[in-house]
Order: C-alpha cells, then sequence, then structure tokens
C-alpha cells in the first residue's frame, strides 16, 4: 500500500524540492521508519488514516530503539515533509504532524578560528611544493567565500568570475549561487591555475574542475579533512578544526563586524534564515558592545 506514496514522495523530492540524492535518501528512510514502525505495532494504515496520537507513539518508539533526540528531531523534520507532500497531493485534508512536537536538543557550535589563527594555519602550508600551492589557495577561497566542503571539491574554472570578483558554486539541491571572493584567494587561484595545474596531466572528464590531486582528478571531501586537520597540528591549533570551521568562522566574522543577517544567508546558500543562526553565535561582550552603542536606553 505505501510503495506507490513512498515512489510518488521520492519524485516530489527530486522533481519539485531538486534535492540531491543523499537527501532524498534520507528522507525516504524516515517515511520506511514509520512504516516499519506501522508493522510492528500492527497497525498498519493508510497516510490519511494515521492520528497525531500515532505519529507520537511513532517519536516515542524510536527514541526506545535508542536514537538521539538530534537523530528524532531530524527524523520529524521528515515525516513533516511526507505530510506536506500528502496534503499538495489531496492524499490527505488534515496534517497530524502540525502538532508533531521534537525533543529538545541541545545547540552544540563548531569551535571558530579566531582571524590570527586562520592566518596561522595558512603560514604553516608548504609552499616549496606543488601540493602546497593548491592547499594555499583551497584554504584562502573556503575563509574567503564560506564554501561547505563539496562547494570547493566540485568548483569548475567555468564559474570563475575573477575579473569582476565573483565565483559562481553549485550547492545543496543543485542550487547555484555566486559568491563575491576577496582579492587574496583570487590571487592564489591564479597563481595555482597558472603555475601548477597547467603543468598536470588531467584525466577525462576533470578538465573543468579547478582542485586537483596528484593524479589529475578531482580531490575528495576526505582529502581536504586530512588537509585541514594536519595544518591546524602544524600551526599548534588545539581547537576541533574541520572544512566546516572555515564556513563558520566566514559567518561569524561577517556577523561579528556588522553584516546583515540576510547578506549572510544570501552567501552561504541557507534556505532558511533560522539556520543561518546556528552558524553566527555572538559572544556576549559584542552583543554588550551592540546595545551600548545603539540603543538608548541601555547603560
Amino acid at each position: 500500500m505505501w510503495d506507490a506514496y513512498k515512489k510518488g514522495y521520492k519524485a516530489y523530492l527530486q522533481l519539485e524540492r531538486s534535492l540531491s540524492d543523499n537527501s532524498v535518501e534520507a528522507y525516504l528512510h524516515d517515511v520506511e521508519k514509520l512504516t516499519d514502525f506501522l508493522q510492528a505495532s500492527q497497525t498498519m494504515k493508510s497516510p490519511s488514516e494515521i492520528d497525531l496520537k500515532q505519529l507520537q507513539a511513532f517519536v516515542k518508539w524510536v527514541g526506545e530503539l535508542g536514537m538521539t533526540a538530534t537523530s528524532q528531531a531530524r527524523m520529524i523534520s521528515g515525516i513533516r515533509s511526507f505530510y506536506k507532500y500528502c496534503l499538495i497531493e489531496q492524499i490527505i485534508t488534515v496534517d497530524p504532524s502540525v502538532l508533531l512536537s521534537a525533543p529538545k536538543t541541545s545547540r552544540t557550535l563548531p569551535d571558530t578560528l579566531h582571524f590570527e589563527e586562520i592566518e596561522s594555519l595558512i603560514a604553516a602550508i608548504d609552499l616549496s611544493s606543488a601540493e602546497g600551492g593548491r592547499n594555499k589557495a583551497i584554504i584562502e577561497t573556503m575563509y574567503s567565500c564560506g564554501l561547505r566542503v563539496s562547494e570547493v571539491v566540485n568548483l569548475k574554472i567555468s564559474g570563475l568570475y575573477l575579473d569582476i570578483g565573483f565565483i559562481k558554486v553549485t550547492g545543496k539541491g543543485d542550487k547555484e549561487r555566486l559568491i563575491p571572493i576577496g582579492s587574496d584567494a583570487i590571487k592564489f587561484i591564479q597563481l595555482y591555475h597558472q603555475t601548477i595545474r597547467s603543468h598536470q596531466i588531467i584525466q577525462t572528464g576533470f578538465e573543468d574542475i579547478l582542485f586537483l590531486n596528484r593524479r589529475g582528478r578531482n580531490l575528495t571531501r576526505v582529502m581536504i579533512f586530512y588537509i585541514i586537520k594536519d595544518l591546524a597540528k602544524k600551526a599548534g591549533i588545539r581547537k576541533i578544526v574541520s572544512p566546516h570551521t572555515f564556513r563558520h568562522s566566514f559567518a561569524t566574522h561577517l556577523v561579528e563586524g556588522g553584516a546583515d543577517l540576510r547578506a549572510v544567508q544570501e552567501m552561504l546558500g541557507h534556505e532558511s534564515i533560522t539556520t543561518t543562526e546556528i552558524y553566527t553565535h555572538l559572544d556576549r561582550n559584542y552583543l554588550r558592545d551592540t546595545l551600548q552603542r545603539f540603543h538608548p536606553g541601555f547603560k
């Protein structure tokens, strides 16, 4: 009975929402879990027959299986998405997931690097090697543009508009966006492109990929992770540093410098402003200074 619903939902996620294959699989897995619960409790019903009470029992069931609060919250989001599809397709007339509450989760934010720490990490790059020149261009680009690691490894030469100070990247859901890029990042991209990449033998199919490994193919996400880990160790940085650290630092430094949150949202490629807020935590001193400067009643 549910196979037709799942098939239609999959098409909706792919065609209407333009989600990546990984995201589609994650959403479908949430619906699979719901049907697993219906079978386990011997209450197999159609989407229109399921009520809020049954969905609450489902959440309790996955919690008892050992699923963390964060994973439960993400799964509930997936179930809501499924019921939104059901409403659009008129499979249901009332959405039982509207009042379904997620367990409270604590926001754990990644470490942020100060500008001086980013400089020390970049200074740890060995520029005597070809990989060093490439790695410097990568790190400068990540911090200058706040890119996801997937956007870095898939950055295309055809997406570089360095003469006007922009790059085009393809983000989640295959959505393209233009991002301003700083002069330092431009300089090191051009240096890498002209003096290192131009001397490589490039494998077929990777001619337009900017950052290549020594075999002339695109870098993996894991390789970027290892490059950054190694540089952080050499620079003596004790924080947990990953490719995402640069994206988080990019957003935090912008907001602390007075950037508009909507502009940061646009540059990060976030669909929702609430996602951007997670990446732009502000320390208390900054908030206090802001109030003292701009609030007439704050002393």
